[in-house]
């Protein structure tokens, strides 16, 4: 999992067997549960440090819905299901990023009706 972390310049890997969502391994569950803890990172099976319930968000949930969720978890990473079924995989990063451009959309509209 962590070669492949670090092959594709990921913080994250979803855990799946066939079709199912099993869990996500991050980094910080690495940190955490293998280093922290004086495991060795060669013998620790994924299975062991994963995290498998994180709450799960669906296509058309919002970004504040996902933000809150995050926060109050204090989670990075929120899988979206969508008929039961994994879709992808949200980080912090992309809902601050989606935050950011909704905010600056807020910005130019407020900007354009001061100037008219």
């Amino acid at each position: 999992a962590l070669k492949l972390m670090a092959e594709k310049n990921i913080g994250s890997v979803i855990v799946m067997i066939n079709d199912e969502y099993l869990g996500l391994v991050t980094e910080r569950d690495y940190s955490r549960k293998v280093i922290l803890k004086g495991k060795n990172s060669v013998s620790t099976k994924v299975s062991e440090i994963m995290t498998c319930d994180l709450p799960h968000v669906k296509p058309d949930d919002n970004i504040d819905h996902c933000m809150e969720l995050m926060t109050k978890g204090n989670i990075r990473y929120l899988p979206v299901f969508e008929d039961n079924k994994l879709k992808a995989v949200i980080s912090i990063t992309d809902v601050v990023k989606e935050t950011i451009i909704k905010q600056q959309q807020t910005i130019n509209l407020l900007d354009d009706y001061i100037r008219s």
